[in-house]
């Protein structure tokens, strides 16, 4: 399965490492199964990341004193022996993130779902952007139910997997008339009803105990409502739209498939609303928007960023870490012109 280590957690601990003495290497390695999926690519791929970081090491001798400089080398020293011993496991991996100061006693490896390229960096905190841009892992769900079958998936983004599947002995519904019908279909309608109703039930036992962003309905149309009814109401405040598919014969990839366009949907959907409330707070001149680099690097050393925007290839040196510190949701644009006006990076204010 692809892994991604990302948490906000994990960001929010590297975001605090501030090394009394000594500086932070962040180094980043491209797997994208697509360039390295065999073993020679990848050994290929991995020479050169080391051959990047000692250069940077190399060529960061001036700006560095003797302790620093010798503090990095042991660090760079610590990465290639765990390298060649096999040490660091990169399965699922389609990227990895290695931060490493000896001073700080920091040494973590980060799997990543998505592919970085992005030269190593020696810095006073570790570089976390490329990780902020690909984002924590979010816990999606998929039920599907008809009559008389059921189907849960689960899991992250586009890597839906079938959790559970169970069927029930409902009869099928005939037209023959008379008394004797209408006794018979209000039978196989509550055998029906009791499907769904065990249905809606197994699905909240998975997940109550982990509930997920967002969740997924394929249902025949008659029966879509009668279901979401059904669910808990902590599943159903995280109802996020609804599946055309064949409950019993849709493959797991045409699950994915069908899931994923809303997955991006809501993603897109959280990018609009934080952008809505920027240009709200900025054109209403409440004070509670900042626009541009001086004014956000203000705003976050008076701790009183909310939710910080950036657009995706700028990196306002510390500004991410300062934000994930003091617990600011932090969205990086991809392809939305929308904060080209403020200098590509602005922030919605606590206060």
């Amino acid at each position: 399965m692809q892994a991604n280590d990302i948490t906000r957690e994990r960001l929010r601990k590297l975001a605090e490492t501030r090394p009394a003495e000594g500086k932070v290497l962040s180094v980043f390695l491209n797997l994208d199964p697509r360039e390295f999926g065999i073993a020679p690519a990848r050994s290929t791929e991995i020479r050169s990341m080391l051959d990047r970081a000692s250069r940077a090491v190399r060529d960061a001798d001036d700006a560095l004193d003797h302790e620093e400089l010798v503090a990095l080398r042991a660090d760079l020293e610590r990465l290639q022996s765990q390298i060649s011993d096999g040490s660091l496991d990169f399965k699922g991996a389609h990227g990895v993130a290695v931060y490493a100061s000896g001073p700080a006693g920091l040494f973590e490896v980060l799997k990543l779902s998505q592919p970085v390229e992005h030269e190593p960096v020696i810095a006073d905190t570790p570089f976390i952007a490329p990780l902020t841009a690909i984002g924590p892992p979010e816990r999606w769900c998929a039920v599907l139910v008809n009559r008389r079958t059921a189907r849960l998936f689960c899991g992250q983004g586009d890597r839906l997997e079938e959790l559970e599947r169970f069927s029930d002995d409902v009869s099928r519904r005939h037209d023959q008339g008379g008394w004797s019908q209408a006794n018979y279909q209000r039978s196989v309608d509550k055998e029906a009803f009791d499907h769904l109703k065990r249905s809606a039930e197994v699905t909240f036992a998975h997940l109550k105990d982990d509930l997920p962003v967002g969740i997924l309905v394929g249902a025949p149309q008659e029966l879509v409502n009668d279901f979401e009814g059904l669910l808990h109401p902590y599943l159903r405040e995280r109802l996020a739209g609804r599946l055309d598919i064949d409950v019993e014969h849709s493959s797991d990839e045409d699950v994915r498939r069908l899931a994923q366009a809303h997955i991006e949907q809501a993603t897109k959907a959280k990018q609009d609303a934080a952008l809505a409330r920027l240009a709200e707070e900025f054109g209403a001149g409440t004070g509670r928007a900042a626009s541009g680099l001086e004014a956000v690097e203000l705003a976050l050393e008076e701790q009183r960023v909310e939710i910080l925007l950036i657009d995706g290839g700028f990196e306002p040196e510390g500004a991410i870490e300062k934000a994930l510190a003091q617990s600011a949701n932090v969205y990086v644009l991809q392809d939305r012109p929308e904060l080209a006006s403020h200098g590509h990076v602005a922030a919605v204010l606590r206060f």
